[in-house]
């Protein structure tokens, strides 16, 4: 923090005041327009922020659905090739039955 006090005393310019008061405009600038950045424009870092939460949160539910999608593949594949496992969903999900059976919906 030595160089930074130096560069603000004004008592110790001297013959370097020119030098001194362009560092003092430089940062004070840099300070500006980092504060413009980072909290006043639209695009500011904490939207950056939240936006990267929303990104992960949407990959993980294209993860999920994803793996849904792989679980309903394997689902249907299995209803088509198998007869027992169609009459079984049928019946499960529809209340189909055989004539002459009885179906009892137990809730």
């Amino acid at each position: 923090m030595g160089k930074f006090d130096k560069i603000w005393n004004r008592s110790k310019d001297g013959t370097n005041h020119e030098e001194r008061s362009f560092v003092r405009y430089v940062l004070i600038s840099t300070a500006i327009f980092l504060l413009f950045i980072c909290v006043i424009k639209r695009d500011n870092l904490f939207r950056w922020i939240e936006a990267g939460f929303n990104v992960r949160r949407q990959e993980k539910q294209m993860e999920f659905y994803e793996a849904d999608i792989a679980r309903l593949k394997d689902e249907v594949k299995s209803l088509t090739t198998d007869k027992d496992t169609l009459e079984k969903f049928a019946r499960e999900k529809f209340l189909f039955s055989e004539p002459g059976e009885d179906v009892y919906v137990i809730e």
